[in-house]
């Protein structure tokens, strides 16, 4: 992950550079060598996409001007989001997310909570086998993510997760799928973790960002600096609402979006909410070549 931008770019093989320094280990070796099973721990697995996103980014930039007129994430994205509008020092964003990790790991005890993607049911019908479970079990569980019109990943305790799961399914949904996660995240059980990480935010220092940054909570673009804080705190324990964030950058004049970072799952939620909007990946050095060409011919 990463490793072919390292090899070809000096911009992206700095950034790497910075973030082994912050962590004082070698998360590079980690992104281009594995073990996998290792780059799964979400302490870990956070730095390191943040850190490739960023990485990526950078070598765009050495082959075209890049000068979006938004810049947005999913979930952790946003921290990538902050610091490719100028908002965030990558070397505070990189310990942020390694804390942030670390956090949302050490606050459920393993086995308490769950996750699960209920597929092919609109955000509603989610909604209320959501809140059918929870008078039923007593017990919590709400959306994490809105990833598309028809699919929303819900989080909770893991009763109430899988009581949530059967109810969406007796309501139409075409399929539910438990997720393989360490921890129940966006969710209300997410609290402790969001405390402890509001401590750290504090901490760091803020600038204006150079162009609206779209935020998970409210999916509004912010250009406040003094309001970041708040809105990372708040998105540990608040669903992730990307589809209702790519409908208003549309409502916005957007008409074409570039994910930068490892794979292209982004892209493929955009193309769910939204055909219209044009779209490109750059997670790779090959694609990246692709997206600068494309940007240059537009430019």
């Amino acid at each position: 992950m990463g490793r072919d931008a390292a090899e070809a770019s000096p911009a992206a093989r700095a950034v790497f550079q910075a973030a082994d320094e912050v962590l004082g280990f070698a998360l590079s070796r980690l992104c281009f060598q594995g073990p996998e099973a290792e780059l799964r721990r979400t302490e870990l697995q956070q730095p390191a996409i943040l850190a490739t996103s960023i990485a990526l980014l950078r070598a765009l930039e050495e082959r075209v001007p890049v000068t979006p007129a938004f810049v947005a994430g999913h979930s952790l994205g946003e921290y990538s989001a902050l610091v490719a509008a100028g908002a965030l020092a990558l070397e505070d964003a990189v310990a942020l997310v390694h804390a942030r990790g670390r956090f949302m790991q050490e606050a459920v005890p393993e086995g308490r909570g769950a996750m699960a993607a209920v597929l092919g049911a609109p955000a509603e019908v989610v909604e209320e086998a959501c809140r059918a479970a929870r008078e039923a079990t007593g017990g919590l569980v709400a959306p994490a993510n809105y990833n598309a019109p028809e699919q929303t990943v819900i989080a909770g305790e893991s009763a109430a997760v899988e009581r949530a799961g059967e109810e969406a399914r007796r309501l139409g949904a075409r399929r539910v799928m438990p997720l393989a996660v360490s921890a129940p995240f966006h969710c209300a059980l997410m609290e402790p973790a969001a405390e402890k990480l509001a401590g750290e935010l504090a901490r760091v220092r803020f600038a204006t960002p150079s162009v609206p940054v779209l935020a998970n909570v409210d999916a509004e673009p912010n250009s406040d600096a003094a309001r970041i804080p708040d809105l990372l705190r708040r998105q540990v324990t608040a669903p992730v609402r990307f589809t209702q964030g790519v409908r208003r950058l549309r409502s916005l004049g957007v008409t074409r979006v570039v994910e930068v970072g490892p794979g292209r799952v982004l892209t493929g939620l955009v193309a769910r909410i939204d055909r219209g909007l044009g779209r490109a990946s750059a997670g790779s050095m090959a694609e990246l070549s692709e997206v600068a060409a494309q940007l240059a011919a537009s430019s």
